[in-house]
């Protein structure tokens, strides 16, 4: 889950104007979550043709990645899996590769098969034990990313077992606010902020030249903002989980769970993940919160451009090797 626990300067100053450029701010929901589309801009028409843009973009990507609608290749993928391949577009075998790449750097922890999970896991307050191993060994059956088969030359995605699912919701929005990002920069914009409910990039400078800044806040008390972070030219995300746990044997369990075992993850309430793209922010947020803080900054420590923040469930701040905190009071 993606929690908005970033908080962007692009909040608090649309109202003020340097050099005749004002950051004009609209939000909206798309995707089934919020975005706050921050454009800079001379006026108010200009701001808004561009803000219209990006939502033309935000839908077109849903149309086409989103498995909650039964026209979408990505539902005509799943709709065929153990039966036969489907043509789509480019586009989307890009994305299904990348997503691989991630989930082989990750082992596993990110897979977009996770959506062929089954469901034993309740957080409405109606689980009182655990389920069982069996049922839980069973609910990952179907996951496994080297199931995904991609003919680039035909052009088409096959999943090989029947009942498999593929589904982005762990990357969907960071991927539609870095194509916003890139339609938007090869228009002419030249500054932005587009933030999907905490998958947050950025582009160019605030109306008085300074670089965009983010807040990152303590999970436990979102009214307490621990650092403030430049992000230039780049994306944060946060993958939490505070709200959402059940426990057993006085261990909390969060509602983000293990792929490659059925387990849900113990041990941290936060991972933010600094990057060139959200897309990959989103990816990895989620990975380390699933491997954990020791593995999770091992991971982040040998991938160059990427940087994390991890808070763990005892409220302890843990770092990637270049992060520099500039804690507030």
């Amino acid at each position: 889950m993606k929690n908005p626990l970033l908080i962007a300067v692009a909040f608090i100053i649309p109202c003020f104007v340097f050099a005749q450029d004002i950051a004009h701010r609209r939000t909206t929901k798309l995707m089934g979550s919020r975005f706050d589309i921050t454009i800079v801009a001379q006026d108010e028409v200009t701001a808004n043709r561009y803000i219209d843009k990006a939502i033309e973009e935000i839908t077109r990507i849903e149309k086409l990645i989103s498995s909650w609608i039964p026209s979408s290749q990505t539902s005509q993928i799943n709709l065929n899996a153990g039966i036969k391949p489907v043509k789509v577009d480019q586009e989307l075998i890009d994305l299904i590769e990348r997503c691989n790449t991630v989930s082989k750097i990750t082992d596993g922890a990110f897979d977009i098969t996770y959506a062929s999970i089954d469901k034993v896991w309740k957080y409405d307050g109606s689980m009182t034990e655990m389920p069982t191993k069996e049922a839980i060994e069973n609910s990952v059956a179907k996951i496994g990313y080297q199931n995904i088969v991609l003919d680039k030359t035909a052009q088409t995605v096959f999943l090989t077992l029947e009942g498999m699912k593929i589904g982005f919701g762990a990357i969907g929005k960071g991927y539609a606010a870095d194509k916003v990002r890139s339609k938007l920069k090869a228009e002419g914009v030249k500054s932005g902020i587009i933030n999907a409910s905490g998958d947050l990039t950025t582009w160019g400078k605030q109306p008085d030249g300074t670089d965009w800044m983010v807040g990152i806040t303590n999970p436990l008390n979102k009214d307490n903002i621990f650092s403030w972070f430049p992000v230039v030219n780049a994306a944060v995300a946060t993958s939490g989980n505070y709200e959402k746990y059940v426990t057993f044997n006085g261990v909390k369990y969060s509602h983000i769970i293990d792929p490659r075992t059925g387990y849900p993850s113990t041990g941290i309430l936060s991972a933010t993940i600094f990057a060139p793209s959200a897309e990959l922010c989103d990816a990895l947020a989620t990975s380390v919160f699933i491997t954990g803080t020791e593995t999770g900054l091992h991971m982040i420590n040998q991938i160059k451009g990427v940087e994390c923040i991890i808070i763990d469930d005892h409220n302890n701040i843990h770092t990637s090797e270049n992060i520099e905190l500039n804690k507030t009071q």
